[in-house]
């Protein structure tokens, strides 16, 4: 993964997961350890799945440029309705408290996305790379230079 890459994944990830120890606290004080545990799981699943649908977003850039915006959409609109069946699946369980869950699931997801668009906007990425446009130029069309006559 080139170092442009893994420094927005960083730049997301972090941030989600500071979220997710505030959420597992406030959720261990106002709903205890059920609350604390449904705050742990709710930030993996979106640490898992905003990842993963990160690195796939990488990989479809790298080697399919023309379909990178359609597979955003397409990864994100999957990425939610995941996270949503989970939400259905997971509503009535007794391992951990599902309001704290949803609530850290919906907090951290919102983070996550936030942190994403600002490492998008503060990264300084080329659109054309300058050394293989300046290699390019030399070797096929050298410049001719002074009068011709």
């Amino acid at each position: 993964m080139p170092s442009n890459d893994a420094r927005t994944l960083l730049q997301a990830l972090v941030p989600t997961a500071i979220a997710g120890v505030i959420a597992a606290v406030i959720s261990g004080v106002v709903a205890g350890g059920k609350g604390a545990i449904g705050a742990v799981v709710g930030t993996l699943l979106v640490i898992a799945f905003m990842g993963l649908g990160q690195f796939v977003l990488f990989r479809t850039a790298k080697s399919l440029p023309q379909l990178f915006q359609a597979m955003g959409m397409m990864l994100y609109v999957a990425q939610l309705l995941l996270l949503l069946i989970f939400v259905a699946v997971f509503k009535d369980t007794t391992l951990f408290n599902p309001r704290a869950f949803a609530a850290t699931l919906v907090a951290t997801t919102v983070v996550w996305m936030g942190f994403q668009a600002r490492a998008h906007l503060k990264a300084k990425v080329f659109y054309v790379d300058p050394d293989s446009a300046s290699a390019s130029t030399t070797s096929e069309n050298p410049e001719k230079t002074g009068s011709s006559s």
